[in-house]
Protein backbone atom coordinates (compact mmCIF):
# COMPACT_ATOMS: atom_id res chain seq x y z
CA UNK A 1 0.00 0.00 0.00
CA UNK A 2 1.46 3.31 -0.78
CA UNK A 3 0.29 7.19 -0.76
CA UNK A 4 1.12 9.24 -3.97
CA UNK A 5 2.01 12.98 -3.94
CA UNK A 6 0.62 14.15 -7.53
CA UNK A 7 -0.19 16.91 -9.56
CA UNK A 8 -4.27 17.35 -10.31
CA UNK A 9 -5.30 16.99 -13.72
CA UNK A 10 -1.77 14.53 -14.73
CA UNK A 11 -2.91 10.91 -16.11
CA UNK A 12 -3.64 8.52 -13.07
CA UNK A 13 -1.08 5.28 -11.99
CA UNK A 14 -2.88 1.96 -12.95
CA UNK A 15 -3.05 1.35 -9.02
CA UNK A 16 -3.53 5.11 -7.36
CA UNK A 17 -6.60 4.50 -5.78
CA UNK A 18 -8.42 7.31 -4.59
CA UNK A 19 -7.30 10.93 -5.39
CA UNK A 20 -7.74 13.48 -2.96
CA UNK A 21 -7.29 16.94 -4.24
CA UNK A 22 -6.14 19.24 -1.46
CA UNK A 23 -6.26 22.63 -3.11
CA UNK A 24 -8.08 25.23 -1.97
CA UNK A 25 -10.60 25.92 -5.05
CA UNK A 26 -11.74 23.67 -7.79
CA UNK A 27 -10.39 23.17 -11.13
CA UNK A 28 -11.92 26.46 -13.36
CA UNK A 29 -14.26 25.96 -16.35
CA UNK A 30 -14.76 22.05 -15.10
CA UNK A 31 -18.31 20.87 -14.25
CA UNK A 32 -17.98 19.20 -10.88
CA UNK A 33 -19.02 15.70 -12.49
CA UNK A 34 -16.14 15.45 -14.23
CA UNK A 35 -13.37 16.36 -11.39
CA UNK A 36 -12.99 12.55 -11.41
CA UNK A 37 -13.18 11.51 -14.90
CA UNK A 38 -10.45 14.45 -16.13
CA UNK A 39 -8.01 13.24 -13.32
CA UNK A 40 -8.29 16.17 -11.35
CA UNK A 41 -9.63 14.78 -7.88
CA UNK A 42 -12.41 11.94 -6.28
CA UNK A 43 -12.74 13.86 -3.46
CA UNK A 44 -11.83 17.74 -2.67
CA UNK A 45 -10.42 18.23 0.79
CA UNK A 46 -9.47 21.77 0.87
CA UNK A 47 -8.93 21.36 4.88
CA UNK A 48 -5.07 20.32 3.74
CA UNK A 49 -4.97 23.50 1.45
CA UNK A 50 -2.89 26.39 1.97
CA UNK A 51 -5.08 29.42 3.47
CA UNK A 52 -5.99 32.58 1.00
CA UNK A 53 -3.52 34.28 2.89
CA UNK A 54 -0.71 31.85 2.65
CA UNK A 55 -1.49 30.34 -0.78
CA UNK A 56 -0.17 34.24 -2.04
CA UNK A 57 3.04 34.11 0.04
CA UNK A 58 3.79 30.88 -2.04
CA UNK A 59 2.27 32.47 -5.60
CA UNK A 60 4.57 34.73 -4.85
CA UNK A 61 7.11 33.28 -4.07
CA UNK A 62 6.91 31.04 -7.06
CA UNK A 63 7.10 34.45 -9.01
CA UNK A 64 10.46 35.80 -7.71
CA UNK A 65 12.15 32.37 -7.03
CA UNK A 66 12.96 34.00 -3.73
CA UNK A 67 14.23 31.61 -1.28
CA UNK A 68 13.65 33.87 1.48
CA UNK A 69 9.76 34.27 0.84
CA UNK A 70 9.57 30.55 0.18
CA UNK A 71 10.87 29.40 3.58
CA UNK A 72 8.58 32.39 4.43
CA UNK A 73 5.44 30.35 3.30
CA UNK A 74 6.63 26.73 4.52
CA UNK A 75 6.73 28.18 7.92
CA UNK A 76 3.50 29.96 7.49
CA UNK A 77 1.92 26.32 5.75
CA UNK A 78 3.68 23.93 8.77
CA UNK A 79 1.99 26.39 11.28
CA UNK A 80 -1.67 26.23 9.84
CA UNK A 81 -0.87 21.80 9.39
CA UNK A 82 0.08 22.08 13.16
CA UNK A 83 -3.40 22.71 14.04
CA UNK A 84 -5.46 20.15 15.91
CA UNK A 85 -7.77 19.50 12.97
CA UNK A 86 -4.84 19.65 10.46
CA UNK A 87 -2.67 17.77 12.47
CA UNK A 88 -4.88 15.03 12.87
CA UNK A 89 -5.96 14.88 9.01
CA UNK A 90 -2.35 14.20 8.61
CA UNK A 91 -2.43 11.51 11.18
CA UNK A 92 -4.99 9.71 9.29
CA UNK A 93 -3.82 9.91 5.98
CA UNK A 94 -0.95 8.70 7.04
CA UNK A 95 -1.93 5.48 8.60
CA UNK A 96 -4.08 4.95 5.43
CA UNK A 97 -0.92 4.95 3.38
CA UNK A 98 -0.49 1.47 5.04
CA UNK A 99 -3.75 0.36 4.61
CA UNK A 100 -4.40 1.42 1.02
CA UNK A 101 -3.24 2.79 -2.44
CA UNK A 102 -4.46 6.71 -2.68
CA UNK A 103 -3.06 10.14 -3.40
CA UNK A 104 -3.01 13.78 -2.71
CA UNK A 105 -2.48 16.57 -5.21
CA UNK A 106 -2.19 20.11 -6.27
CA UNK A 107 -2.07 22.15 -9.48
CA UNK A 108 1.22 22.87 -9.80
CA UNK A 109 3.55 22.44 -12.03
CA UNK A 110 7.10 22.34 -10.05
CA UNK A 111 6.28 20.09 -6.68
CA UNK A 112 9.10 21.69 -5.08
CA UNK A 113 7.69 24.97 -5.32
CA UNK A 114 4.52 23.56 -4.16
CA UNK A 115 2.85 23.25 -1.04
CA UNK A 116 2.23 19.39 -1.90
CA UNK A 117 6.42 19.29 -1.30
CA UNK A 118 5.43 20.44 2.30
CA UNK A 119 2.33 18.11 2.93
CA UNK A 120 5.39 15.05 1.64
CA UNK A 121 7.45 15.75 4.42
CA UNK A 122 5.13 16.21 6.81
CA UNK A 123 3.35 13.02 5.83
CA UNK A 124 6.96 11.25 5.62
CA UNK A 125 7.72 12.46 9.22
CA UNK A 126 4.57 10.72 10.52
CA UNK A 127 5.73 7.27 9.05
CA UNK A 128 3.54 7.48 5.81
CA UNK A 129 4.00 5.42 3.07
CA UNK A 130 4.82 7.32 0.51
CA UNK A 131 5.59 6.29 -3.47
CA UNK A 132 9.29 7.56 -4.59
CA UNK A 133 9.05 10.55 -7.32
Amino acid sequence: MVLRIVRLGTPRAADEGLRIGTVRRPPRGVPKAEFASQNWYDVWYPNLAPSVETMKLAQQAQQTQDAGEWQAFVKRYRGEMGTPDASRSLDVLAALSHQTNFSVGCYCADEARCHRSVLRALLAERGAAIAAG
